[in-house]
């Protein structure tokens, strides 16, 4: 059964619970998805199906061809596809909305982390600055990356300097706070991988279990609060 859709990060704000707790949330516009292609053991191999999300003006002729043959007929601007270990139950051309996530407590939302362009192995590694009294000049220089004779270059995987972000991040068990399925908006507790606009990929968390107060858990293990032990006044020591 296909528990995942596709969404939008729109933002961050804060709303109160049912039980008038402040929580901060993201807003994400999640779906409608159209099926894009069913895969399928039979026909390709493994199970899977393929969704399609937002809207944009062209596309390329590949492409054009792959949604008209599964009958979507607008063009859509980010496709990914979810796995699955049994046959999906959705046909091309179907339109996935926030029905798949009822009944889900968390989710993993996927997406590509914000740019911050070319940067030092202090901001990017957090490395240590050197000294900088004396003149030493080298407050946030690398320094030597490489041995002496053995192997006579830098090994790979070193911290060095270089591009930062834009990399695929998930962000696991965020809890689903609201549906909203009349505005196709999603409310997770939490922050979310990427800047405002970013699709990301939304599927169920393999932890679904949701942590309660340490009250609620002493209330549930004990019954009831333990009173707290009064400190028993301590006997003067008798004289010899």
């Amino acid at each position: 059964m296909l528990q995942g859709i596709l969404g939008r990060k729109l933002g961050m704000t804060q709303i109160f619970d049912d039980d008038g707790r402040w929580v901060g949330v993201t807003v994400i516009e999640a779906g409608p998805c159209p099926v894009t292609q069913v895969k399928t053991a039979k026909t390709d191999g493994y199970n899977a199906v393929q969704l399609g999300f937002g809207r944009r003006k062209r596309v390329t002729k590949a492409i054009a061809g792959h949604l008209a043959k599964s009958g979507v007929k607008e063009p859509v601007h980010y496709i990914r596809e979810f796995r699955l270990t049994q046959e999906p139950e959705v046909k091309q051309g179907d339109k996935v909305t926030l029905d798949v996530l009822k009944g889900i407590r968390k989710v993993d939302v996927i997406g590509i982390t914000k740019g911050k362009g070319f940067q030092g192995v202090i901001k990017r590694w957090h490395k240590n600055c050197s000294p900088k009294t004396h003149g030493s000049m080298q407050q946030r220089a690398v320094g030597s990356a490489s041995s002496a004779e053995d192997p006579g270059h830098i090994r790979p995987g070193t911290m060095r300097p270089g591009h930062m972000g834009m990399e695929r991040f998930t962000q696991k068990n965020l809890l689903i706070v609201k549906l909203d399925d009349a505005r196709n908006l999603l409310l997770v507790r939490g922050a979310v991988p990427g800047p405002i606009g970013n699709y990301v990929i939304i599927q169920k968390s393999e932890n679904q279990r949701v942590p309660v107060t340490a009250v609620e858990e002493v209330r549930t293990d004990r019954g009831k609060l333990a009173p707290k032990d009064k400190k028993k006044p301590v006997a003067a020591p008798a004289k010899a």
